[in-house]
């Protein structure tokens, strides 16, 4: 490439049977029955890592949603994407069989204290020998909230505000020790040097935390920073602190060279050299033989998904009950702090680009990219080089069958074309391989 431009590929994963597809889970090569096996996610992350991806990390929503209808009925009934098991658990398992794949789990800014949050990171980065990535959120669901003593959640702007003091918090946990802070010197007796170990004493309006952590400075000190915000107050958080962004899979390549500008001119403001955040788009995908056999691949999958739980799923991502309310007025009027503004702009640009109404739009399963292994490529390859992305955050039709089909199939493609890494490049870390 003259640029020399690396398209970036993550994987967004559920401890569960699906991901994203409301029909997904009930397809024949979906896996069910291992979800509670340690080696379900052991095979993933070895099929992630043979493809070359540069991480996989798994959203995560902390209950189960009861937006819609008030009950988590149709949720729970129809198969939803739910987390069943604690990300943070099963990440350690995909690190023992792996030695590259950067590894990454959702944890919320609203309803973490920042000496947990730095603890855990810290702890994963050093086992995971600088691997570690944090998909960092403010939540957006009152469901979420209520599970953690809360009657809903607070102001959009306001849960920014505390994430900017969480992660300034963190910051200052994980510079505590200095890199030579442990000695281990058996004969001397002196396992670290305190005087390269102080306190972070961070007061800030929202938290406070004194420290320092009770262990070294990892690998990578922090880990890298994964970011989803699409607001305007979410872009600028990304903008100071976004090492990727997950972009909506909405709207067409000026939509995404858009959106991709906004962010990297945001980024100067804070003395951020672009390249330091690499925007990956949202990407499902459908793979046949020929397009017309993708094709009807496509439509057989979207069959098998169940009417209600599409409206299910997206009443909790736009955070109103779609049973009720049917326009993006009403949708607005009773969101409060809840809802995703990239799901809500996503739905408004199919609205749009489809010819449909809103209320339309909402019924119907989240669109995918289908063709053949060179046609997805086609497209993958338009949007990366107009600039509408660095790279793509894939998530799965079908689990994990969709990600092995296109490490065989699709990434080859990509390689031919130069446009991905063949062998993980240099650099002892997730982050120095990432800007390599």
């Amino acid at each position: 490439m003259p640029d020399k431009r690396r398209m970036k590929l993550v994987a967004y994963l559920k401890t569960g049977p699906t991901a994203s597809h409301a029909g997904g889970w009930r397809h024949p090569a979906a896996a069910l029955h291992d979800i509670f096996d340690p080696r379900r996610y052991e095979q993933l992350a070895r099929t992630l890592e043979e493809a070359k991806f540069d991480a996989g990390f798994f959203a995560d929503t902390f209950g189960l949603p009861d937006v819609y209808g008030g009950t988590f009925r149709t949720y729970i009934q129809r198969g939803g994407q739910i987390s069943y098991l604690d990300p943070m658990l099963v990440l350690p398992l995909m690190a023992r069989v792996t030695t590259h794949l950067g590894l990454g789990a959702t944890l919320s800014t609203t309803f973490h204290p920042p000496y947990l949050l730095a603890r855990m990171l810290a702890s994963l980065d050093i086992l995971t020998q600088g691997r570690a990535a944090w998909n960092v959120v403010t939540s957006a669901t009152d469901m979420e909230a209520r599970n953690f003593g809360m009657d809903s959640l607070p102001a959009k702007g306001l849960r920014y505000d505390q994430a900017d003091e969480v992660l300034e918090a963190c910051n200052a946990l994980w510079e505590c020790w200095d890199d030579d802070a442990l000695v281990l010197d058996r004969e001397s007796g002196v396992f670290a040097d305190p005087e390269k170990i102080r306190y972070a004493d961070y007061e800030g309006k929202y938290v406070r935390t004194r420290g320092p952590l009770a262990m070294p400075r990892s690998p990578q000190t922090r880990p890298v920073f994964l970011q989803a915000g699409s607001s305007d107050r979410g872009r600028t958080f990304a903008a100071r602190w976004a090492e990727m962004i997950f972009a909506s899979g909405g709207g067409g390549i000026e939509e995404n060279v858009a959106f991709t500008q906004d962010i990297k001119s945001r980024m100067a403001a804070f003395n951020r050299p672009p390249e330091h955040c690499a925007v990956c788009k949202s990407l499902g995908v459908v793979i046949g033989e020929t397009e017309a056999i993708a094709q009807e691949k496509a439509d057989a999958l979207d069959a098998l998904a169940d009417a209600d739980l599409v409206l299910a799923h997206n009443s909790t991502m736009l955070g109103a009950d779609l049973a009720k309310h049917q326009t993006p007025d009403e949708v607005a009027a009773v969101q409060g702090g809840a809802g995703i503004t990239g799901i809500e702009d996503t739905m408004k640009q199919r609205a749009a680009k489809e010819g449909i109404s809103y209320a339309q739009a909402v019924r119907r399963p989240r669109k995918v990219m289908v063709g053949t292994a060179q046609s997805v490529a086609d497209q993958m390859q338009a949007v990366f080089e107009a600039g509408g992305c660095d790279g793509f955050a894939v998530w799965p039709t079908v689990s994990p069958t969709m990600f092995e089909e296109f490490g065989r199939l699709v990434v080859p493609e990509l390689q031919r074309r130069g446009l991905v890494q063949k062998e993980y490049g240099p650099g002892a870390t997730l982050r120095d391989r990432l800007r390599a």
